[in-house]
């Protein structure tokens, strides 16, 4: 006898183990790592509203202005300084520290350039 295949199947799952679906780890996202990140983000920002402010202003910045971008780099160097500390950490999450490094340093480098700017 040949047996005639059905269109329809049953297909019962049988109960796996959840670790194939889970990547069980110990790493964790460093403190240091998402200070420098938040840093970060906030010396990027200050330098935007910054210039923005200034160029409304007609070109001249206000002394506000100034006294924010040096608390800014400030804040940038700071946050620098942690994410390269935190790069260094054993077991984490590398996605903080590298946010931390990339934005703070775009804001070293952005205040660089305004001084550059300064003196031409």
């Amino acid at each position: 006898m040949s047996k005639k295949k059905s269109k329809f199947k049953l297909h019962i799952k049988r109960l796996e183990p959840v670790r194939d679906r889970f990547m069980f780890t110990d790493n964790r996202h460093p403190e240091k790592g998402i200070l420098s990140a938040v840093l970060g983000c906030i010396s990027v920002t200050t330098y935007i509203l910054a210039v923005v402010f200034t160029y409304n202003n007609g070109g001249q910045a206000l002394m506000q202005y100034a006294a924010a971008a040096f608390v800014a780099a400030i804040f940038s160097i700071a946050g620098l300084v942690l994410g390269i500390m935190s790069r260094f950490e054993k077991d984490i999450f590398k996605l903080f520290p590298n946010i931390g490094i990339i934005l703070n340093s775009l804001a070293v480098i952005f205040v660089v350039f305004l001084i550059v700017l300064n003196f031409l």
